[in-house]
C-alpha cells in the first residue's frame, strides 16, 4: 500500500494548528530575463539553516525553500523573509536572481531535468509534459495528525480552493506576453495526469485504495505524485494545500497559509460535529478552478455552494465569514483583515505584474519589481 492510515487514540487538540509553507523561485538571467540554470550552484552557496531547509527542485533553474513548522504567524513570517533572503543572496553569487512567480515568464533553455533517479524516470514516463518550461507554487502544510480525518477535511475544501487559488494568482506572463490568466502555471499544470482537485473519499481506506491503483495503472509513479490540490502530505502529518502560485510578497504568502490555517481547523470541526461535505460534480469543481485561474480576483468565480458566478471578493468575504472564529482563536485575525484591504487595493500578484506592463510597456520593469518584491525584508 502507498498509503496506510495511522489511526490516534485521542482526537487531536485543533484549538490551535501549527503550519509551515514550502516556496519555489525562478532564477532569472538579470538580462534577459530567461531562466538560468544555476539551482546546483544557489543550492551549494546556501549555509547552515537555509541550506538544510532548501530543496533540489524538477528544474535546474527552480530552487525550493521550506521553513520548519510554525506555532504562528509572526513567525513563519520570519522564516520566509530569512529563507528568501539567503537565497536571493545565493542566486546573485550565481549571476542570477531570485523571482518569485508562478510560471516562466520569458523562456527556459535548458529543459533537462537534474540527474536524478527519481526525475529521469518521469522524463521517460510523461515525455514532453516533464519537459514544459517550470512553474513555481507555494504549498501550505496544516498540522493534522489524523489521516482519517484529514481525508474528510480534503472533501471539505473542494468548495472553497478555487479561492484561495484565484487569491495566489501570479503567474499571467509566458513567452514574453500576457496569456489573458491570471494564473498560467494552473493551465500548464493540468497537462499532467495526477494535478487537479482533490476526487471525494469516502475514508482514509478508500483513498489509499484509489492511490495504489493510480500507481498500478501508471498514471503516478509512486505516492509522492500525488498531486492533487489539498491532500493528507506524504511526508508530513499534515494536510497539505498546494493549489497556489507562488506569492511575489512575503505578505501575500503569509495570508495565504492564515487563510488556509483556519480554513483546515473550520472544517475539521465541522466533520467531527458530523457535516457532511457537499456532493459537487467533480466538473463544476473542475470548472470553478479554470475560473480562478482566468480572472483571479479581478471578476467573477463560481459558487459552489449555491451555484452561479458571482464576484470575486464577495466569495472572499463569505469565506472570511465561514473561518473569522478559527483566525480569532489563532490570533490572526487582525493580520488578515489588514492584508485583505491591501490586496482588495494593489490587487494580486498578476494584478500587479500586468499593471507594471501597462504603466511601463517594458517586461523587463514587471521582472524589476518581482525580484524586488521577492527579497523585500
Amino acid at each position: 500500500m502507498a498509503y496506510r492510515s495511522t489511526a490516534v487514540d485521542t482526537a487531536p487538540d485543533l484549538s490551535t494548528l501549527t503550519l509551515g509553507v514550502e516556496e519555489e523561485f525562478l532564477l532569472l538571467d538579470p538580462d534577459s530575463g530567461r531562466n538560468l540554470p544555476v539551482a546546483d550552484q544557489v543550492l551549494a552557496a546556501l549555509r547552515g539553516p537555509a541550506r538544510d531547509q532548501s530543496r533540489q527542485e524538477f528544474r535546474h533553474s527552480m530552487v525550493e525553500m521550506v521553513t520548519p513548522v510554525c506555532a504562528d504567524l509572526n513567525e513563519l513570517r520570519r522564516h520566509l523573509v530569512s529563507l528568501r533572503h539567503f537565497a536571493a543572496e545565493a542566486a546573485a553569487a550565481a549571476g542570477a536572481r531570485l523571482v518569485a512567480v508562478g510560471a516562466t515568464p520569458v523562456a527556459e533553455p535548458h529543459l533537462t531535468v537534474p540527474d536524478e533517479p527519481r526525475y529521469h524516470a518521469m522524463s521517460r514516463r510523461y515525455g514532453p509534459v516533464a519537459h514544459d518550461p517550470a512553474v513555481c507554487g507555494c504549498h501550505v502544510h496544516v498540522g493534522l495528525p489524523d489521516r482519517e480525518l484529514a481525508v474528510q477535511v480534503c472533501n471539505h475544501l473542494r468548495t472553497w480552493l478555487p479561492v484561495i487559488q484565484a487569491i495566489t494568482t501570479n503567474s499571467p506572463l509566458h513567452d514574453g506576453h500576457d496569456t489573458g490568466h491570471a494564473s498560467w502555471r494552473s493551465m500548464q499544470l493540468e497537462r499532467w495526469p495526477s494535478i487537479g482537485p482533490t476526487p471525494y473519499f469516502d475514508s482514509a481506506a478508500d483513498y489509499d485504495r484509489t492511490v495504489d491503483q493510480l500507481i498500478a495503472a501508471g498514471i503516478m509513479l509512486d505516492a509522492a505524485m500525488v498531486y492533487w490540490y489539498a491532500r493528507p502530505s506524504s511526508a508530513y502529518p499534515t494536510v497539505e494545500v498546494r493549489v497556489g502560485d507562488v506569492c511575489s510578497d512575503v505578505d501575500d504568502a503569509v495570508l495565504v497559509a492564515a487563510l488556509v490555517r483556519s480554513l483546515v481547523a473550520t472544517l475539521a470541526d465541522d466533520v467531527r460535529a458530523g457535516v457532511t461535505a457537499p456532493p459537487t460534480r467533480d466538473c463544476l469543481v473542475a470548472a470553478a478552478h479554470w475560473r480562478a485561474a482566468h480572472h483571479g480576483l479581478d471578476g467573477e468565480l463560481i459558487d459552489l455552494r449555491a451555484g452561479g458566478t458571482r464576484p470575486a471578493w464577495a466569495l472572499v468575504d463569505e469565506l472570511m465569514a465561514v473561518i473569522a472564529p478559527a483566525l480569532l482563536r489563532h490570533g490572526d485575525l487582525g493580520y488578515v483583515l489588514a492584508q485583505l484591504a491591501r490586496l482588495r487595493r494593489d490587487g494580486t500578484g498578476a494584478t500587479r505584474q500586468r499593471r507594471v506592463l501597462e504603466r511601463t510597456g517594458d517586461l523587463c520593469a514587471v521582472l524589476d519589481d518581482l525580484a524586488a518584491r521577492t527579497a523585500a525584508r
